[in-house]
């Protein structure tokens, strides 16, 4: 089956089993090996990514169901040598250990930005009529569909707090 994807902003077809997940044709037809495969069941969130602007576990997507839509991968994000800020403040805030769940955790905490700040309540924000608050407790909860073996749990959050922060105060001084 042929299905077009658009991965990192770049256009491309892809001839797949129907039963191929997106994750697998991501890391086996395109080399992008960014994104992990830990447990295989959507319990982990190694495998997180954004289609269209949303985050999902890509290993349970079958990638015929996303023919059309736009895909961006930890490769997407940044660079070593550009990376984003998310990245950087998880290489600044030490926020992994091993390295292996890093990916998707930077992947999930660019959506979880973008849904705070599109004023998505949580399970534990206070009121649903407010705009959430990105307190500790928020980005627990934001964040716990991302296991880390490792436990940086204190230093990601670390690290998405000063990208809250830093773009708060950039949206501050546009206004």
């Amino acid at each position: 089956m042929i299905i077009t994807l658009t991965v990192n902003g770049r256009r491309t077809e892809l001839d797949l089993d129907p039963r191929t997940t997106l994750l697998d044709a991501l890391r086996h037809h395109l080399a992008l090996t960014g994104t992990k495969k830990g447990c295989d069941h959507g319990q982990c969130g190694a495998c997180t990514l954004l289609v269209n602007g949303r985050r999902i576990n890509s290993c349970l997507a079958l990638a015929a169901s996303h023919d059309g839509d736009e895909i961006t991968t930890i490769e997407g994000l940044g660079k070593p040598e550009a990376m984003s800020d998310l990245q950087a403040a998880f290489v600044q805030h030490d926020g992994y250990q091993c390295g292996y769940c890093t990916p998707g955790q930077i992947m999930s905490a660019e959506a979880m930005l973008a849904e705070v700040a599109e004023g998505w309540p949580s399970y534990v924000t206070r009121a649903l009529d407010d705009d959430p608050t990105l307190t500790d407790e928020e980005m627990a909860e934001r964040m716990s569909g991302n296991l880390c073996r490792c436990s940086a749990y204190p230093r990601i959050r670390q690290a998405i707090g000063a990208v809250r922060d830093a773009r708060a105060s950039r949206t501050e001084a546009a206004e």
